[in-house]
């Protein structure tokens, strides 16, 4: 069996592994803007005034999606010029005219622009979450939260039912 293993080449796993974490990245930092997640410091920001403290937070929310619509603008361009364009009229039967077919990577053979795609939709992305946090914090004054303690899924009662089924008489902790 090992014999007939050692045939198959996996030189394109570490590729794969590379984009896959790249387009996590992108979206992860997306989805932790939305959650509230996303890291942050505010330990001099909660100590201003409630006034100075919106000022501050709507300021950094709108500097973070203006930071991100620009990455995802530049990301465009860098993947309109580095075959996108080509695939586009490619694809509709259009003429290409002066334009490249991209260079694809090393082991996948994928199309450069493909891998790349995670940076303008990953920003744009990103910069509708400031933007919708932004919207949110005017709306309500409140930023979102993400509360270390809890586990989602995880349903507390089941977990301390289990426990007192468990637990010997007479052994319980106390608040059950």
């Amino acid at each position: 069996l090992q014999d007939w293993l050692l045939k198959f080449s996996f030189a394109w796993a570490q590729e794969l592994t590379i984009i896959m974490f790249v387009w996590m990245a992108k979206f992860g930092a997306a989805y932790g803007v939305r959650t509230g997640i996303h890291v942050g410091v505010d330990v001099m920001i909660n100590r201003l005034s409630d006034g100075k403290r919106k000022w501050f937070i709507s300021f950094g929310l709108l500097a973070g999606a203006v930071f991100t619509g620009i990455i995802a603008t530049l990301g465009y361009h860098f993947v309109m010029g580095i075959g996108l364009h080509y695939a586009w009229l490619h694809y509709w039967g259009k003429e290409t005219g002066d334009l490249f077919e991209c260079p694809t990577t090393p082991d996948l053979e994928w199309p450069t622009w493909a891998v790349y795609s995670a940076v303008p939709l990953g920003s744009t992305l990103m910069c509708f979450r400031f933007l919708q946090v932004l919207v949110n914090f005017f709306r309500s004054g409140e930023l979102p939260h993400h509360d270390h303690s809890q586990v989602a899924g995880v349903d507390e009662s089941i977990i301390i039912s289990e426990e007192l089924a468990t637990t010997p008489a007479g052994d319980h902790k106390e608040g059950y």
